[in-house]
C-alpha cells in the first residue's frame, strides 16, 4: 500500500476516524522479542479456556487505535481464540491522513517482517500463547500485512484474511504461503480494485493454492466502524464469514470449543468415559451408511 501513500486521491479517500469509546476489558499492552531488534508491541487478548487458536491482528495505516484493539477484544469474544494486534508502527498513531501516509511510507518492511515473526513465535512458542492452530487478519495497510505474515508463517498459518489490502503476486511469495485465503473489496475501490484482486487470484490458483474472493458494492475501508463512509451491510456479512472461514480452519468457536468444555459422559458406576475420537465416529457413521445402501441395493 505504500505506493499509495502520496497519492491525493487514497489520502481523501481516508476521512478521518470518528473516535470511539473503547475501555479493555480482557486485553492489554504486550511486548514480544524481535530477533536482532528491539523489543515489539501490541495489544494482547489471551484465550478462552482449552482454546488452541490464536489470531495476528494487523491495523490500518492509522496505527494501532482504539477501534483495532476494540475489533481484537470483539474477535475474541466471538471465536475463544487468543488475539495478538500487532504494532507495525512502533507506538506511533494519527487521525490524521497525512501523517498517516507518511508513517506508512517510512515503514521498514525489514522490520515489519521482524516483527511478524516475533508475533509469531509469541503465540506459538510463548511467551503470550502456544496456539497450535493460527490465523491472519487486517485492514488496508494491514490486510497486505496480514498476507506478508502468512508468507512469513508458512506452515505455521492455517488461515489468512485480506480487507482491502494490496497482497504479493510474487510467485516466491506465493510459493511459501499454505494457508487459505479469504479476501473482501469494494468495487468502488479505485485502489485495491478489480484488476488487482483477479491478478492475485490468477496468481494463486495457478500455484495451486485455495483462495475465495467477495466483492461489495462498497468503498475502501468499508468495514471501518470509525470510517464516515461505513458500509454496516457489506462490514456485518464479511465479517459473519470471517468468522465461519476462522472456525473452519482453527478449530475455533462454538462447535469446536463444545468438546473442550463439555464434562465428560459417566457410565453406570459414575466412572468417567473417553471421548471417541471425532474422526473415528465419523467413519462409522460412513461404514452405516454404506451398509444401509448395499441392503437396500
Amino acid at each position: 500500500m505504500a505506493q499509495f501513500a502520496s497519492d491525493p486521491a487514497f489520502i481523501a479517500a481516508h476521512l478521518p476516524p470518528v473516535r470511539i469509546h473503547f475501555q479493555a476489558k480482557e486485553g492489554s499492552e504486550v511486548a514480544f522479542d524481535v530477533l536482532g531488534g528491539e523489543q515489539g508491541h501490541g495489544f494482547f487478548v489471551p484465550p478462552a479456556k482449552g482454546n488452541k487458536s490464536a489470531i495476528m491482528m494487523f491495523h490500518e495505516w492509522w496505527g494501532l487505535n482504539d477501534n483495532i484493539k476494540n475489533e481484537a477484544e470483539r474477535l475474541h469474544n466471538e471465536l475463544g481464540a487468543a488475539v495478538l494486534a500487532v504494532d507495525l508502527y512502533d507506538g506511533k498513531v494519527t487521525a490524521d491522513a497525512q501523517e498517516a501516509g507518511k508513517l506508512m511510507q517510512g515503514m521498514d518492511e525489514a522490520r515489519g517482517e521482524a516483527l511478524v515473526r516475533g508475533a509469531l513465535n509469541a503465540v506459538k512458542m510463548g511467551p503470550l500463547d502456544h496456539a497450535r492452530f493460527i490465523g491472519t487478519i487486517g485492514w488496508c495497510f494491514g490486510g497486505g500485512w496480514s498476507d506478508r505474515a502468512a508468507i512469513e508463517g508458512g506452515k505455521d498459518v492455517q488461515a489468512c484474511v485480506i480487507y482491502y489490502g494490496m497482497p504479493s503476486t510474487k510467485p516466491e511469495d506465493i510459493a511459501r504461503m499454505r494457508a487459505p485465503v479469504l479476501m473482501f473489496w469494494g468495487t468502488q475501490d479505485g485502489f485495491i480494485n478489480a484488476k488487482v484482486v483477479s491478478g492475485f487470484e490468477a496468481a494463486m490458483k495457478s500455484a495451486g493454492k485455495p483462495i475465495t474472493t467477495h466483492s461489495f458494492d462498497a468503498p475502501h475501508a468499508f468495514a471501518n466502524p470509525s470510517n464516515p463512509r461505513y458500509n454496516k451491510e457489506a462490514a456485518d456479512v464479511s465479517h459473519r464469514e470471517t468468522l465461519a472461514f476462522f472456525r473452519a480452519h482453527l478449530k475455533c468457536g462454538a462447535v469446536a470449543q463444545r468438546a473442550l468444555t463439555e464434562p465428560r459422559p459417566t457410565d453406570a458406576k459414575g466412572r468417567t468415559q473417553k471421548r471417541r475420537p471425532l474422526r473415528r465416529c465419523h467413519r462409522k457413521r460412513k461404514l452405516l451408511r454404506r451398509g444401509q445402501e448395499l441392503v437396500s441395493g
